[in-house]
């Protein structure tokens, strides 16, 4: 179970996970140590599962996002679980939902812009076995994007 000190510490980490132990310390009033202590065992429980850089898309030139609605033929398990396994290989996919609804998935695709989007569609996503069909939504603005979540 989680105490007050450590979803503090979470949020503090979600935040900026390149503090250092002494600043973290600081700020939850805790000794180094301790911060330590509690850091190993959030990621030994597997709480705290990776840590990564957040980038600017624009300064990569990849800020045209799409969101991507695709439907499946049929909802059998080995059209799912190949579509799945196909899916995770394209970089140009940044998540992927399996969903409830009209749609099978939901795709956030993140590529330089309509031109790169529209390759992708017609040698990648298309040729995927199984798709019935695709809807897809582009990104006017980003209202918010956070990966915080509050313990």
């Amino acid at each position: 179970m989680l105490d007050l000190k450590d979803k503090k510490l979470l949020i503090l980490l979600q935040n900026d996970s390149k503090k250092t132990t002494k600043q973290l310390a600081s700020e939850l009033d805790l000794s180094v140590t301790a911060v330590f202590e509690r850091i190993k065992k959030l990621e030994r429980q597997h709480i705290i599962n990776k840590y990564v850089a957040l980038v600017d898309k624009t300064k990569l030139q990849k800020s045209f996002i799409v969101l991507c609605h695709v439907k499946l033929v049929q909802h059998k398990k080995e059209y799912i679980s190949q579509f799945e396994k196909e899916i995770t290989q394209f970089s140009e996919v940044l998540e992927c939902f399996h969903v409830s609804g009209d749609y099978d998935y939901i795709l956030k695709i993140c590529v330089r812009d309509i031109e790169e989007y529209r390759e992708f569609m017609v040698s990648k996503l298309t040729n995927l076995q199984h798709i019935a069909s695709t809807q897809s939504s582009f990104m006017i603005k980003e209202v918010k994007n956070s990966t915080v979540i509050e313990p």
